[in-house]
């Protein structure tokens, strides 16, 4: 039986040297639009990386735009002077999912880097506190992020806080109402039960904290480890 959790540590792998290679290139920068930069990196995703495709509509966000969760749609954006970008890429690699964000602030605006550093580190604060858990529904995860949001002075922006991955495509429920796969509010069921060939779930934690006075976002999500 394959290692389902080898093979997506190795697609998220795949994915972080994709976003580095964006970062090393100098592709985020001032004047270019939104799907100009998208559009680059699908590129450099095949020519470098040999990834043809993206379980996921392919994300760059930036300035008011950071604001939007994941099923927002808003119009495409220019990247200003000392803006903040993020990135949502879920890349296909041998049949297997990645789901990486990542932000970029241009500059060295305060308030801009603080709200990056804080999501960075809200994760890997969520992502310990996960693993002290042992009966953890979706609702009481997405809670805890929220309440999380409001400790570091933020809102949490996500419509979600994370979902399961894992071969494409991966799992989905039964019934398409059922929440139970994605870190919801509304969903009340455990997510650390075993799937219904008995493996356990690999599960992506995605954070984004939000300032609606200053209209920015930051966005920070990967696989939760399995220390």
């Amino acid at each position: 039986m394959e290692d389902a959790r080898q093979n997506l540590v190795i697609a998220e792998q795949k994915a972080k040297e994709l976003f580095n290679a964006v970062e090393q290139r100098g592709l985020i920068i001032p004047g270019k639009s939104e799907s100009e930069l998208a559009a680059e990196i699908v590129t450099l995703a095949k020519e470098q990386f040999c990834i043809e495709s993206f379980w996921h509509k392919k994300i760059v966000r930036a300035g008011a735009s950071t604001l939007y969760p994941y099923s927002g749609n808003p119009q495409d954006q220019v990247i200003k002077n000392d803006d903040i970008v993020f990135l949502d890429f879920g890349p296909i690699f041998n049949g297997w999912e990645a789901d990486l964000g990542r932000t970029y602030v241009i500059g060295n605006d305060p308030l801009k880097q603080k709200l990056k550093k804080d999501v960075e580190e809200a994760w890997q604060v969520t992502n310990a506190w996960y693993h002290r858990q042992t009966e953890l529904t979706g609702a009481a995860c997405f809670h805890y992020v929220t309440e999380l949001a409001k400790n570091y002075g933020w809102e949490f922006g996500g419509d979600i806080a994370g979902h399961i991955v894992g071969r494409y495509p991966h799992e989905q429920p039964d019934d398409p109402a059922d929440l139970g796969l994605d870190i919801h509010s509304d969903n009340h069921s455990s997510i650390l039960l075993l799937d219904k060939h008995g493996n356990k779930r690999n599960w992506i934690l995605e954070i984004q904290f939000v300032d609606r006075i200053n209209n920015i976002g930051a966005f920070f999500e990967q696989l939760l480890t399995t220390d």
